[in-house]
């Protein structure tokens, strides 16, 4: 399974969110750190969920890694977040 693939699969499920959108980020950071041949290194998400509405921004973040848990976070050279409720 992709990369991307995975972070949807985990966000759909731990946050039940409205909007989602995750892009695999990692061809425009061709000859930057962190990149990989074959791309599923850097990623953008988008999320809009209610479980967000009582979080600040540092607690959304910390949620989102959690759900992803540690070993796909480890796998993923850059996460940018948009996150919100």
């Amino acid at each position: 399974m992709l990369v991307k693939d995975e972070i949807h699969e985990r966000l759909s499920a731990a946050f039940n969110p409205r909007e989602l959108t995750v892009v695999d980020d990692s061809e425009s950071h061709r000859g930057h750190a962190g990149y990989q041949e074959g791309g599923q290194s850097h990623f953008n998400v988008r999320m809009r969920a209610q479980a967000f509405e009582t979080m600040g921004r540092v607690a959304r973040h910390r949620a989102v890694h959690k759900a992803l848990g540690a070993e796909l976070v480890g796998r993923i050279h850059a996460l940018a977040l948009d996150l919100d409720s």
